[in-house]
């Protein structure tokens, strides 16, 4: 992440990108400690397999806002200077973004990167933590980060970035949740219960 950053931006010499490693540090650390390694065992290989195309251009895609970043902040200044305030208010959205979803993937040991039944793990329904007001907190963790991530390295160019992520995001959500409801014994009572998706009261 380091690299496209400093790259892209020709020097060193930037707060806003030191924060932005930092959180991500902690929370990779975090994740170390408190999540199941099996779990992080399928997220990386999910049923043994590598994932598909569709993650692999998503992370191509993040590479790239991080490197708009480092050219817009570091070099070219493309858009406006993000103001401090609403720079440090992004990054502190970026923490919550990272801490639900952290939050998620500790409650739910299936917190898989692909959308699968996974039988080989003895899949069944989870409902406490962050499930019981949403069905699908991981992606409202995503939807925050998309949010504040570019807002959080102090870039607009960036910021605009992040919408290519939306309809990716959004078709995920909806065929995942059609997918749970027909396969995964449990869900669709679960559905009926947390009638929202991703935000509380919204949808």
């Amino acid at each position: 992440m380091a690299v496209p950053l400093f790259l892209g931006a020709g020097r060193l010499d930037i707060p806003a990108f030191w924060e932005y490693l930092g959180v991500f540090f902690v929370f990779i650390a975090a994740a170390a400690f408190l999540l199941d390694p099996d779990m992080l065992k399928e997220r990386m290989r999910p049923g043994g397999k590598r994932p598909g195309a569709g993650l692999f251009v998503v992370m191509i895609l993040y590479v790239v806002q991080l490197l708009a970043a480092g050219l817009d902040v570091g070099r070219f200044h493309w858009t406006p200077a993000v103001p401090v305030g609403v720079q440090l208010g992004g990054l502190g959205g970026f923490v919550f973004g990272l801490s639900l979803i952290l939050w998620a993937m500790r409650t739910n040991r299936f917190f898989s990167s692909v959308v699968r039944l996974q039988t080989d793990r003895g899949h069944t329904l989870v409902t406490g933590g962050p499930y019981r007001w949403v069905r699908h907190p991981g992606y409202t963790a995503a939807l925050v980060l998309c949010v504040c991530n570019g807002i959080a390295m102090g870039s607009w160019a960036a910021e605009l970035l992040s919408l290519l992520f939306l309809p990716p995001l959004f078709y995920r959500i909806v065929t995942e949740d059609a997918f749970l409801k027909k396969n995964l014994p449990g869900y669709e009572d679960y559905a009926a219960r947390v009638c929202r998706r991703l935000v509380p009261g919204v949808w």
